[in-house]
């Protein structure tokens, strides 16, 4: 079927903007469920918890570089600092204030 692109790839370089799994099945040239089916052969993760872990990675390597807590929330996605650092600190068990303070701390 032509209009279909590479799913990883389009998450990969769309994870900062603010798309529901609608939209990005259908900017990908599918719909929600053929999208969510498609997934299932990348990943183990459904769409949005990909999503969701991609942007957290995202987030810490920011924060390692001395990234602002705000400001790396707000570049990877997020669009509340209090659900993000409570995600963050579910992933990592860190939050990320630790992780940007031991970033600072080996320059």
């Amino acid at each position: 079927m032509t209009g279909k692109i590479d799913l990883l790839e389009f998450m990969q370089k769309n994870f900062r903007r603010d798309l529901s799994m609608s939209e990005f099945a259908l900017a990908s040239g599918r719909s929600l469920s053929t999208f969510k089916r498609d997934f299932r052969k990348i990943s183990d993760l459904s769409p949005e918890r990909w999503l969701t872990d991609y942007r957290l990675r995202a987030a810490y390597d920011l924060l390692r570089r001395g990234r602002r807590v705000s400001d790396a929330c707000f570049d990877v996605g997020f669009k509340n600092v209090s659900h993000f650092s409570a995600t963050f600190k579910r992933k990592f068990g860190v939050t990320p204030g630790e992780v940007r303070r031991q970033g600072i701390g080996q320059s």
